[in-house]
């Protein structure tokens, strides 16, 4: 179990000396505001200064964890990033750098986990999590999301998280009970800032670099490869393989779908025609419009149906219902890997995934008893501050 020293609960720089400051830092949009003149309570200031203290507090931290881990008999490897390793380009299938010097895994041309440290020990993974936010209950999904990709491609260790906050922050209590939490004095970006309006005023000191064993490169690590657009056909496949069911409830609760579901979000079932999803939802879509249906996994672990109209390659609307029942349409990114997902899925599908406004009734309610049925307590987690 890792346990947080004084040194970083306290935010001593005695170990990492001036290294935060040989970072890049997307600093543009800000200095822009602050040579307009614009007020630092304005809204627009106070989101990008948020941002830019953010992106150091994430560097301060991961100086402070490259000294610690070297002390600490326990870690095995701590993968570098940033200027401390040698910068390459992120690969496929894989853990590697990106094109921002920061650990990724990407699945051909898209990147579907980010993390700000990895920290191995004999039999544990920690990623860790270095935020300012003043709650973290938005930070739910994403951990779950990259603890169950850490958890596939290195199946033998046992994936944890590590988490790193500011006095003052709520929610920690609901975080899931592989949640490993430091909690600092609070962090201030001043001494950066005044660095990058002016480098000249401030004699930098030489950077600090640690050799040891410990410190690999992310993509000298053996992963277990997967294969993400085949992996999410196989499971809508399984839960349509029973001609007589509507959804086989069985492989969906098994772990490892589970998992994967964690992993992707959302899972996909079937399709709907216009006129038998315009009996569910008061939306206009012409005719000849097909309707692909998900099954999304809510913060609470509930699993809902989703909607999604593919109207072109590139243009996609997500529909799902709000805490008031009513249907909220959200245009997808074109860019982004649920447009892939969507266009994959439904060039496979045949008239045996057609589903009818009564099969979806039958269907959120077959969800809805599952979760009732599994709803369990969970354990509290550990926290040093």
């Amino acid at each position: 179990m890792l346990e947080a020293t004084e040194s970083i609960l306290n935010l001593l720089e005695d170990d990492i000396d001036d290294n935060v400051l040989y970072y890049d830092y997307n600093i543009r949009h800000l200095f822009s505001l602050i040579k307009a003149g614009v007020p630092e309570d304005d809204n627009r200031y106070l989101s990008s200064f948020r941002s830019f203290e953010g992106e150091v507090f994430e560097n301060y931290m991961y100086e402070k964890l490259l000294a610690y881990v070297t002390t600490q008999s326990d870690i095995e490897k701590f993968v570098l990033k940033g200027h401390h390793q040698d910068k390459d380009k992120a690969l496929a299938n894989t853990l590697s750098i990106s094109e921002k010097a920061q650990i990724v895994y990407r699945t051909k041309s898209r990147e579907i986990g980010e993390f700000d440290a990895l920290i191995f020990t004999k039999d544990e993974l920690y990623f860790v999590e270095m935020t300012l936010v003043k709650s973290v209950l938005k930070l739910k999904k994403r951990l779950r999301k990259k603890k169950a990709l850490l958890e596939t491609i290195f199946p033998h260790y046992d994936v944890k998280s590590l988490i790193i906050l500011n006095e003052g922050v709520t929610g920690v209590k609901q975080l899931p009970s592989y949640c490993k939490v430091w909690i600092t004095k609070p962090f201030s970006s001043q001494k950066v800032l005044d660095y990058l309006k002016d480098p000249k005023a401030y004699a930098k000191k030489p950077k600090k670099v640690i050799e040891s064993a410990k410190l690999v490169e992310a993509q000298s690590l053996h992963v277990t490869p997967f294969k993400y657009y085949n992996i999410l056909s196989w499971i809508t496949k399984s839960l349509r393989q029973n001609r007589g069911q509507l959804i086989n409830m069985r492989f969906l609760n098994e772990s490892l779908t589970q998992r994967y579901h964690d992993l992707y979000t959302k899972i996909y079932l079937g399709y709907m025609s216009a006129s038998e999803f315009k009996k569910i939802v008061a939306v206009e879509i012409k005719d000849e419009q097909q309707v692909v249906v998900a099954l999304e996994k809510k913060h609470s672990d509930e699993i809902v149906l989703t909607y999604y109209i593919q109207y072109s390659r590139k243009k996609l609307d997500y529909l799902s219902f709000g805490d008031d029942n009513k249907i909220v349409i959200e245009r997808k990114d074109p860019f982004g890997i649920t447009v892939t997902e969507v266009y994959h899925i439904a060039k496979f599908m045949d008239q045996n995934y057609l589903l009818s406004a009564n099969n979806i009734k039958t269907i959120s309610k077959l969800l809805h008893e599952s979760f009732i049925k599994g709803l369990h307590v969970k354990s509290p987690l550990h926290v040093s501050n």
